[in-house]
This record gives structure tokens, C-alpha cells and sequence, in this order.
């Protein structure tokens, strides 16, 4: 048989799998191509396809790939077993290398590294988002941004009656806050022209790759890789650009602190990893120079502190569009208040938000910005499931599915119900995080958790409080495909002020 016939044949076997139904809503373990057939033809559909899977497999289902590529997962959302992996058993379940493969543009930075380099990293950011005047100046910078930046927009679209997309206003908004509070450096990209900003595209570029390389075999995204082509072509100029953005920004860093010019000296992420010039760190640059190392930390706290707030105020406001009981009880909330929050009193304000609180807790529950997380254990372990699993399987936590599941939330957990979130005594009711992982658990717990709920109920008691948000009805909303549940086609909207 000669290469034309095997290719054909090939062909028609994938062709085939591909059409063929699964038994019993199942993936088929096809002979050489495993389920990738099945994966492949709900990929536009990925997270549904998932929660379909988890519910009729118990919470936990082993996906086996193609014959030599190594691609097998256990995808799992039970309760149990991620307890045990994100803290029980913490110590065998490091990133990995397979996790560095992947994520290979985020270098030596805190989400893709272990040991004594992430809690070097972890100590840098807990001393720095922990410091007893860092809160007061994430208030002031984050009104300083609603002021200035956003509501301006606000009275323009809605002088106007122009539509304008919410998610891209947030994702603005936040790229511009994250940049001041780690770089001391506001770009300026939240403004009535709405200019472009390449760093930030970028980012959604290499995010967007990045999940197709988890759902792929490797050797096939290598060889793209290889040959400069498809999403691999697009992913290496997204990388090239943010490595500019980011490293012209540590050189102007630097200049201005030679020069004592710097506009918030005690407070801004990369100042203190300047400052911070001892041997200790210097031991743990191993594979690359200072700067690499600086721009790798850069980069992951940018994709914390610009994706997770952004997806989640976006995804807020359509479910509030959705739900107007719910809109209605958060605008009571404030007008009980009897006083416009601003950034002088938002800190005594703050304690009386419990149902906005609520709100964006169900916001997280039903749409986490980090909707996957991967795990690989060092050595060979049995899950709490009684499911086996070695370096060569990689496990899978979905929490998109995880929120709605009946098992964990109840029959209602497609429903957006703050009160979830509220005791019967009108307190905020704590969820485990094995159960609620939208800031991940165990050592690994998201440091910007109270960072990130401060903004977001800023942005949301300035809009409420002031302005109509009107969803444009036939504007389609599903999430992307992509390691951050961004809106695939944003979130238009009209802007009305309040009467």
C-alpha cells in the first residue's frame, strides 16, 4: 500500500469516528485515535460537552488519546478528589513539566513554577498585597480609574445612545488598574476613543492557544510550532509582543527610580522585586537573566489581576440583565444605604454590600474566570474516587461544570440565587474551596481574592448607582474557547443614566 492509500484510509477512519455517534452520550475509545474524535467534534461546544460527561460518569471520567501521544486525562469535579489533590496530598501534585510545557510563555513566574521559586514568589506577593496602606491605595487607584476612566465613557455612550461592548470596557479597565498597581505605569487604555492596546490583545491571543493545547496532541501542536504556522504563528507573535510591552516597562521602571521621579514609590509590584536584590533571589534565577525572570512575574500577575476581574464584572451584568429580581435587590441594597458610595466612605460601606456579595460569589460559581485547572502527580496515587493515576495521566478540574452540578449545589444550581450565598442571621455563608474553586484551594489559594472583590463591587456600585445597563437582546452570548471564560462575541450593551 502505497503513502496515498495509507492517507486516504487514515482519513476515512477519522472521518468516520468523527460522525459516528458516541454510545450513550460516552466518548468511543476508538483503536489509534482514542476519543479525540469525539473531543474534536465538540470543541465549539467544549464546556456543555463537559458537564454532560461529568454527569452521567459520576463526577469523574477517564479520556484516553490517540495511541503514542501520551494524552490521557482524568477529567474530575468530585469534591472529594480535589480536596485531596489541591491539599491533602498538595505535595505530589506539583505544576509539572508537562504544565511548563504548555504554559511556556509564562517562564519562571508563580502560576508555573514549584518549590522554592513559587514560594519566593508567593512570599513577594503576600508581603506586598498585605501591607497595612496597600488596601487604601488599591481604593484610591480603583475610583481614581471608575472617575476618570470609565464613567466618562459611561455619560458619552449613553449622551450618544452608542452600543458598546462591556467586556471590552472591563477588560480595559482593569489592564489599566493592574498595570499601576504592579508597574506604578497607567497606560491610559480606558478612554472615550478607546485606542488599541496590543499588550492586552495579545494576551487574549496566547490564552485563546493555549486551550487549544491542552485538547490537541502535542507532537501536533510542536510541529506547528516548528513551522511557524496556524495558532502557533499567532501564539509566537503574542508572545513577542507582551515581552516588549513588558520589558520597555522594567527599563522605565528602573530609570525612574534612579532618578526618585516614581509617582506611587511604595507601592507597586515590580519596585519591590527590584528592591529585592539579594542572594537568595539571585540563586533561584537559574535559567535566565534578571530581567527574563522580572518579566515572567510581570506577565503572570498581569493575566491574574487583568483576566479574572474583567470576565467575572462582564459575565455579572449579563446575568443581572438576565435576572431582574436580582438587579432589583442590589439596587435596594445601596439606596438603603442612604448615601452614594464613594472612595471616602467605601470602606464603611463595604460590610453592608452582603447581597452584592452574594451576587458575585453565584457570579463565580456559575461562570469561574479560570474555568480548568490541570494537575500531574509525581508518583503513582489512588484518588478518594478510587480512580488510579500516574505522571503519564494528567488530571483535569473543570469548575464551569463543577457549578452545575446537581450532586454538589442542588437542583437548582443552574440558577443564579445570590441568597446561596447569605445565612438565615444575613451573613456572608463560607463555601469549602474544594466545593467553590474559583480562587483555586489549598496553599495555592488566590492571594487577590479580597484585591479583586474590592474592584468589582467598586465598578459595580458606581455603575448601579448611577446608570441603566440594557443588554442588546439579539446580541449572542456563549463563552469562548479559550484557558480564561471570556465572552466569545463580548457583552453589547446600552447605557442609560439614572433618572
Amino acid at each position: 500500500m502505497g503513502y496515498y492509500e495509507i492517507f486516504v484510509v487514515l482519513l476515512s477512519l477519522i472521518v468516520f469516528c468523527y460522525f459516528f455517534h458516541d454510545k450513550k452520550g460516552f466518548p468511543t475509545n476508538w483503536p489509534l485515535l482514542g476519543m479525540l474524535p469525539a473531543l474534536m467534534k465538540n470543541i465549539h461546544r467544549f464546556h456543555n460537552y463537559f458537564i454532560e460527561i461529568m454527569e452521567k460518569s459520576h463526577l469523574t471520567f477517564l479520556f484516553k488519546g490517540p495511541w503514542f501521544t501520551n494524552m490521557h486525562m482524568l477529567a474530575t469535579i468530585d469534591p472529594s478528589n480535589v480536596h485531596y489533590v489541591l491539599s491533602k496530598n498538595f505535595g505530589n501534585y506539583p505544576k509539572g513539566p508537562k504544565f511548563h510545557e504548555i504554559f511556556d510563555v509564562l517562564g519562571d513566574g508563580i502560576f508555573n513554577t514549584d518549590n522554592i521559586v513559587w514560594q519566593y514568589h508567593r512570599k513577594m506577593a503576600q508581603s506586598f498585597l498585605r501591607h497595612p496602606k496597600f488596601h487604601q491605595f488599591l481604593v484610591m487607584k480603583t475610583w481614581d480609574k471608575v472617575e476618570n476612566g470609565l464613567i466618562p465613557i459611561f455619560d458619552h455612550v449613553s449622551k450618544h445612545g452608542i452600543e458598546i461592548d462591556l467586556q471590552d470596557l472591563f477588560a480595559r479597565f482593569t489592564f489599566d488598574t493592574i498595570c499601576t498597581i504592579i508597574m506604578d505605569h497607567d497606560p491610559k487604555s480606558l478612554s472615550v476613543d478607546l485606542p488599541s492596546i496590543p499588550p492586552s490583545n495579545a494576551l487574549d491571543n496566547i490564552e485563546e492557544v493555549i486551550f487549544y493545547r491542552h485538547v490537541i496532541p502535542c507532537y501536533f501542536w510542536k510541529f506547528q510550532r516548528w513551522l511557524g504556522v496556524g495558532k502557533e504563528k499567532k501564539y509566537k507573535k503574542a508572545w513577542k509582543t507582551l515581552d516588549s510591552f513588558i520589558y520597555n516597562s522594567i527599563d522605565w521602571k528602573r530609570q525612574e527610580m534612579r532618578k526618585g521621579n516614581e509617582v506611587n514609590p511604595n507601592f507597586n509590584l515590580l519596585a519591590s522585586y527590584l528592591d529585592d536584590e539579594n542572594e537568595n533571589r539571585k540563586a533561584l534565577i537559574i535559567n535566565s537573566d534578571e530581567d527574563k525572570f522580572l518579566k515572567d512575574t510581570i506577565l503572570n500577575f498581569f493575566i491574574a489581576g487583568r483576566d479574572t476581574t474583567s470576565a467575572t464584572l462582564s459575565w455579572f451584568f449579563y446575568l443581572l440583565s438576565k435576572n431582574p429580581q436580582v438587579k432589583s435587590r442590589i439596587k435596594k441594597e445601596l439606596d438603603d444605604i442612604n448615601v452614594k458610595i464613594n472612595q471616602e466612605n467605601f470602606e464603611q460601606m463595604n460590610s453592608k454590600l452582603i447581597y452584592l456579595h452574594g451576587a458575585l460569589c453565584e457570579t463565580l460559581r456559575l461562570y469561574p474566570p479560570v474555568a480548568l485547572q490541570a494537575k500531574t502527580p509525581m508518583k503513582p496515587d489512588i484518588l478518594p474516587s478510587g480512580h488510579h493515576v500516574n505522571p503519564n495521566v494528567q488530571i483535569i478540574f473543570d469548575m464551569y461544570a463543577m457549578g452545575r452540578m446537581k450532586s454538589i449545589w442542588g437542583d437548582d444550581c443552574n440558577e443564579f440565587k445570590p441568597e446561596r450565598w447569605i445565612t438565615e442571621r444575613g451573613k456572608i455563608k463560607h463555601e469549602p474551596s474544594y466545593k467553590f474553586l474559583a480562587f483555586n484551594a489549598g496553599p495555592r489559594t488566590c492571594l487577590g481574592k479580597d484585591m479583586a472583590f474590592t474592584q468589582m463591587k467598586i465598578v459595580v456600585a458606581s455603575i448601579i448607582q448611577n446608570y441603566v445597563v440594557e443588554a442588546i437582546e439579539e446580541h449572542c452570548v456563549v463563552p469562548d474557547i479559550s484557558i480564561i471564560l471570556h465572552m466569545k462575541y463580548g457583552c453589547k450593551v446600552r447605557i442609560h443614566c439614572s433618572e
